[in-house]
């Protein structure tokens, strides 16, 4: 179900993560001519979104979407867009960017983001983070947005600030054609040991996943 791919360095994983990605990117548009990729939050992925914005790639056929977004005002520095604006889309030649418009509210920013990805049967590509109690994007562990079945979902009571956020769901995020997760750090360990034994977190009920990580994730629980 999980492919792991373990390096003793985070610097290490971060690098192989960005070579299967743009790899797998090269690959799609060559072979439809245009690749749609969910992009993560947070600061696990910056170093290795620098190392993907080297590449040669058809960035011009490259459409970018977020798994999810925080209910923050525009250009908030905690919104993920922002993050990835400064980490990434600044960093590349030509960037095709579907925001979510969390400003306007959960509820309708998950309506919109609804229209907006609709003629998307399954995304081709899911570059997710994870966090230290298995959630992914906005999905967390007991939450109702997790039994929700649109394309998008509202999430309300999110343990983790703001307490309000818009997410891809369960049902869309488990249709992705190649999933990716790259984690780090001991602080990861335990949640790593958690989901190889199979237990029922959200980041578990998605399929396979292609797991860069590095050692010190993986050694002292697992």
């Amino acid at each position: 179900m999980h492919k792991w791919f373990v390096y003793t360095k985070f610097d290490e994983a971060s690098t192989a993560a960005a070579e299967f990605l743009a790899e797998k990117i090269e690959t799609c548009v060559q072979k439809k001519g245009s690749c749609h990729v969910i992009l993560p939050g947070g600061n696990t992925p910056v170093r290795c979104l620098a190392f993907l914005a080297e590449k040669a790639l058809p960035w011009n056929k490259v459409h970018w979407y977020l798994g999810d977004e925080r209910c923050y005002p525009k250009d908030h520095t905690d919104r993920n867009d922002v993050m990835l604006q400064k980490n990434f889309w600044s960093l590349i030649s030509e960037t095709n960017i579907h925001l979510i418009q969390t400003e306007l509210g959960a509820e309708k920013a998950a309506e919109i983001y609804q229209t907006e990805i609709k003629e998307i049967a399954s995304f081709d590509i899911a570059f997710l983070g994870m966090g230290e109690d298995g959630h992914t994007a906005s999905l967390f562990p007991g939450n109702k947005a997790l039994e929700d079945k649109h394309s998008v979902v509202a999430v309300y009571n999110s343990p983790k600030a703001p307490d309000e956020r818009v997410s891809l769901s369960m049902d869309t995020l488990r249709k992705v054609h190649c999933r990716v997760v790259l984690v780090g750090g001991e602080q990861k360990a335990a949640i790593i040991s958690r989901i190889r034994s199979g237990e029922n977190l959200p980041i578990n009920c998605l399929g396979e996943i292609n797991w860069y990580i590095d050692e010190a994730a993986i050694s002292s629980h697992s």
